[in-house]
């Protein structure tokens, strides 16, 4: 096991009004300070806020989906989220969504172009366009607007694949959906052994921090996935799973010119070319 310290906590829980998951929680582990994986298989009846947004009338959906998000104890060890998911209201009106993105707390060229490159050797499996567009969908959606930063490096994310966007079956946005899935450990377990042993100082601590408080910021404030748990009356543990243990806010903190910190706030801007 990737931490060799921490076990993980599992919870079956069920939804009020159908359905219901499976939590696991792993906490205060040798380098993974906080991990969670979501499965849910959720279904009922639509909320109203939800179809005005979808643009539908039906009101049963069935939404399934796997969530991963894991906070490291260590500052040069990235955070890292993975989701993919499953809706439908009918047969025609069904979708495929998900993707990995990756936050750095300090971002390091090498990492980031490894990642990429690894994320996109599997979308090239499937489409040559899914790559260069998913990537630049990450950019967007995983953006700050109020702070004008990028979350981390982005990754590459997708939402509402269909057969009639893409080309491609169901079954093969499916096949495509696994394949990215199971690049998540390996992928993940390669960064964490990059970096697990660097040394680091009580201020890299304190970036560390900081930079989970823009996290925080993120998932509260623009996250679809928290709002439409919240808005299909989801489990609020499960929803909030990926929140950090602790994060800290600075009032008008400035980077020092030409520091590390510094460096990683310059590329936490939409469009870089890691692949």
């Amino acid at each position: 096991m990737l931490d060799g310290k921490a076990k993980f906590e599992e919870e079956i829980w069920e939804r009020e009004g159908g359905g219901g998951g499976r939590t696991r929680i792993l906490q205060n582990g040798s380098i993974l300070e906080k991990g969670g994986v979501n499965f849910s298989a959720v279904h009922g009846q639509l909320p109203e806020v939800i179809k005005k947004s979808f643009g539908v009338e039906e009101d049963n959906f069935f939404a399934t989906g796997v969530s991963i998000v894991i906070h490291p104890n260590h500052p040069h060890v990235p955070i890292i989220h993975m989701n993919i998911r499953y809706f439908e209201l009918n047969e025609q009106i069904r979708w495929f969504g998900g993707g990995i993105d990756l936050t750095p707390h300090y971002i390091v060229d090498e990492d980031a172009r490894f990642f990429h490159s690894e994320l996109k050797n599997v979308c090239d499996q499937h489409h040559p366009d899914f790559y260069r567009d998913f990537k630049k969908w990450a950019d967007d959606y995983f953006f700050i607007r109020h702070r004008d930063e990028t979350r981390g490096i982005g990754g590459v994310f997708y939402d509402k694949l269909t057969p009639e966007k893409t080309g491609l079956s169901y079954e093969d946005i499916f096949r495509f959906s696994c394949d990215l899935g199971r690049r998540f450990a390996p992928v993940y377990t390669e960064l964490v052994n990059r970096n697990r042993h660097r040394d680091f100082t009580a201020q890299e601590k304190e970036w560390q921090l900081l930079r989970r408080g823009r996290y925080v910021e993120f998932n509260l404030v623009y996250d679809a996935g928290t709002k439409f748990g919240l808005e299909t009356n989801g489990r609020i543990e499960s929803i909030l799973m990926s929140l950090p243990a602790q994060a800290n806010w600075f009032y008008d903190f400035k980077a020092a010119p030409d520091s590390p910190e510094q460096k990683t706030l310059d590329l936490l801007k939409k469009g870089i070319e890691w692949a």
